[in-house]
């Protein structure tokens, strides 16, 4: 990707997850960058775009591996909100396999290594929505039932796991299941990008640290 796109796309990131979209300006942009506002222009046609790009990249991370004539424009983007809503269906689809596989050597340890992968894969895109729901009311419709999907299914996880003896008993289920979410999001997502102060933790430390615990604390 070139460096200055790369450079407009991870400040921008930033700023649309830390002030909100709608407060986040190009001349903010602009000014987190280190360049003027027409250079801005020259790369994206407008904020728009730069979000497209950055949602984009998010459930297609190869997208950003392209040569790209300038200013990226809205074109390239067509359909973006259905592929994200697709990726939502197809990442909770596949989180349940193993639930309907019935396979028995899933244990709790992949489980918790698992949900850490995909939270941290996704935690720019999720992090968008949940921060600006309002925003974009549709995409986060789905996310809500995303979420509750996913919960859900670690909860299902959880409980076979604990029918197997290898989790101990838990006295409120799914309060202890969104716990275990929370610390995974924070350590997969929040650390990174929301935090009152980020921390650039590399994620393979970031995922040690969540693994250490969370086993610890639930596998019996």
């Amino acid at each position: 990707m070139n460096q200055r796109i790369q450079a407009i796309s991870d400040a921008a990131t930033r700023l649309f997850l830390q002030q909100g979209y709608a407060k986040t300006q190009i001349s903010h942009i602009a000014k987190a960058v280190g360049v003027s506002v027409g250079t801005i222009y020259h790369d994206f046609t407008g904020k728009k775009e730069i979000m497209h790009f950055i949602l984009k990249c998010t459930v297609d991370p190869t997208f950003a591996n392209q040569e790209f004539e300038r200013p990226i424009t809205d074109e390239l983007f067509g359909g973006l909100e259905d592929e994200i809503i697709e990726v939502f269906q197809k990442s909770g689809n596949d989180f349940e396999k193993y639930l309907e596989s019935g396979k028995s050597e899933y244990g709790f340890e992949a489980l918790i290594s698992d949900a850490f992968d995909i939270l941290a894969r996704y935690a720019v895109g999720c992090l968008f929505i949940e921060k600006n729901q309002f925003d974009f009311k549709n995409l986060a419709e789905h996310y809500k039932m995303y979420r509750k999907r996913f919960l859900d299914t670690m909860i299902r996880y959880i409980e076979r796991f604990i029918e197997q003896g290898t989790v101990r008993p838990l006295e409120h289920l799914e309060l202890s299941t969104t716990l275990i979410i929370e610390i995974l999001s924070w350590w997969a997502m929040d650390i990174r990008y929301t935090s009152f102060e980020t921390r650039d933790i590399p994620l393979d430390l970031a995922k040690k640290i969540c693994m250490d615990n969370i086993v610890t604390a639930y596998k019996r």
